[in-house]
């Protein structure tokens, strides 16, 4: 079976999407396109391709300059490579962005002699910087400014739960945490950007957290 690209996708750094294929509305479940790629049906792989495409490109350019493209790609390429596996998971999605989470993680880890402590250790402690196309508004930026001093456990977190709209049980699947242990790292999360962003912590949970799924990163939506 050969890798498939979204024909639609244009070039790193323009915004403008087939709409075609980004927005379509796919009536295949995920399992059912990923079998069908796995018998070699191209446009199946696709399909699937063009439906994760653009949140797993707000994953990583949120968090990283470089090699956002390629990341993706190795994402997906990955799906078929651990394909009965996915066939097995009752969550496609969460375990797509479990093996985007590690793929993040090794990159991040690729230089540093020693290991890394993505429980402590922010995209800034590390130098990271996210792709310049990754916010378009002022408030998107001082968004992503402020999540990337969190620890990036915790913006992963919070990313997968208000941008990708995961339960906190999903979440809990793609860091691989006890569904206690998430819980309580999203909601000192949630403290942590409220204190960053300058939020009266008084302020009500579900103003903030419209606020925070309103500003959804665009990097794969304008």
């Amino acid at each position: 079976m050969k890798p498939v690209a979204c024909p639609h996708v244009p070039a790193r750094g323009q915004t403008d999407h087939c709409k075609r294929c980004c927005y379509s509305r796919a009536v295949d479940s995920d399992h059912e396109l990923l079998a069908r790629w796995g018998n070699d049906e191209s446009a199946a792989g696709s399909e699937l391709f063009a439906r994760y495409f653009r949140g797993l490109f707000r994953f990583f350019a949120t968090k990283v300059d470089d090699e956002v493209d390629d990341l993706v790609q190795s994402t997906l390429l990955d799906c078929v490579k651990y394909r009965e596996r996915l066939r097995a998971a009752d969550n496609f999605k969460a375990y797509l962005y479990a093996i985007a989470r590690r793929r993040l993680y090794r990159h991040l880890s690729a230089t540093r002699s020693k290991a890394v402590d993505f429980g402590v250790s922010s995209i800034m402690d590390l130098g990271g910087s996210p792709s310049s196309i990754v916010a378009r508004h002022a408030e998107e930026q001082n968004l992503v400014r402020s999540l990337r001093t969190l620890p990036v456990e915790l913006q992963v977190l919070l990313e997968l739960h208000y941008w990708e709209e995961m339960t906190v049980d999903d979440a809990a699947k793609v860091l691989e945490l006890p569904l206690g242990t998430a819980k309580s790292r999203l909601r000192r999360a949630r403290r942590m950007l409220r204190e960053k962003l300058g939020i009266d912590p008084d302020a009500p949970d579900d103003a903030f957290d419209r606020s925070v799924a309103a500003a959804r990163v665009g990097a794969a939506e304008s």
